[in-house]
């Protein structure tokens, strides 16, 4: 009875062992993710004010939130320093791109992470997007197809490689390949940079018009090639508006208005806004 016992109790000591090791020690080993940044032009890299040397840069991090900074090293004094919040998941890639400009409204870039999703789909082969941009209010687009105004979350997507774009007139477009992994939600965060040659050309628009006294300059709009095929026509000059119809490349019509960005253009039945990205102004 002693020994029998005794061979119970060794047995439950084994058990608890069992427990320690794999639920203290081999999940500790596991509280990690990849970190990976990538930079232009080559900077240092701080992760809570702590110098960790040049990107491109890639270690394992323990789980949570650090705050990462990179600063533009050598010749590149009058680039634009960054600064953010980034997360760490467990056994997951948190991905880093900064396109560093001279400012901050001139300088773009990515942060992509990826996580379990909260409430996975019955389906083991698709996955989610969730899309947010800088400024807000960009439109999405999935393997060159619209989606929607970011921030997004994209449903059910399945699993594998995938272009997801982002755009905002003004700005420049902002494309990268992803892969989505089935369960899983992939964090998308993009910050795009203004293009100044945008806002050249509606200030030179605007001199032009002032100087031009009573002269009145009749003007036609040219669709130009846009990756979808078509170009949408919107009730107002926002992205956020709803859509009114749309148009094709190749397509002229008469120019009724023009606000920083978007051409209100006259139709056979209709009248709408159109972006001035994918469109040319031609006077007569």
């Amino acid at each position: 009875m002693k020994n029998k016992l005794v061979f119970l109790l060794v047995l439950l000591l084994l058990f608890v062992g069992f427990i320690v090791v794999r639920f203290f020690i081999l999940n500790n080993q596991n509280e990690f993710g990849k970190l990976k940044i990538v930079s232009s032009p080559s900077s240092s890299v701080f992760i809570d004010n702590v110098a960790l040397g040049k990107t491109p840069y890639e270690n394992k991090y323990k789980v949570g939130e650090y705050i990462l900074k990179l600063i533009p090293e050598g010749s590149a004094t009058e680039t634009a320093s960054w600064q953010g919040k980034i997360k760490v998941f467990r056994n997951a890639l948190t991905y880093v791109n900064r396109e560093l400009g001279s400012s901050d409204i001139t300088s773009a870039g990515e942060v992509f992470t990826i996580s379990k999703m909260e409430k996975p789909g019955k389906n083991s082969q698709y996955g989610e997007i969730y899309v947010e941009t800088e400024p807000a209010g960009a439109i999405v687009y999935l393997n060159n197809e619209e989606k929607g105004i970011a921030p997004l979350v994209l449903a059910d997507v399945i699993k594998g490689e995938h272009e997801i774009s982002v755009f905002m007139p003004g700005f420049f477009r902002r494309t990268q390949k992803i892969n989505v992994e089935g369960g899983y939600r992939i964090n998308a965060v993009f910050k795009l940079a203004i293009d100044q040659s945008q806002e050249q050309v509606i200030k030179s628009t605007g001199e032009k018009e002032a100087t031009a006294g009573a002269t009145i300059t009749k003007s036609n709009i040219l669709i130009k090639d846009t990756p979808t095929g078509w170009l949408r026509v919107r009730e107002e000059p926002t992205l956020n508006a709803s859509e009114s119809g749309k148009v094709n490349p190749g397509e002229k019509f008469p120019l009724l208005e023009e606000q920083e960005g978007w051409y209100k253009i006259k139709m056979a039945t209709m009248e709408g806004w159109i972006s001035s990205v994918y469109s040319e102004k031609q006077d007569e």
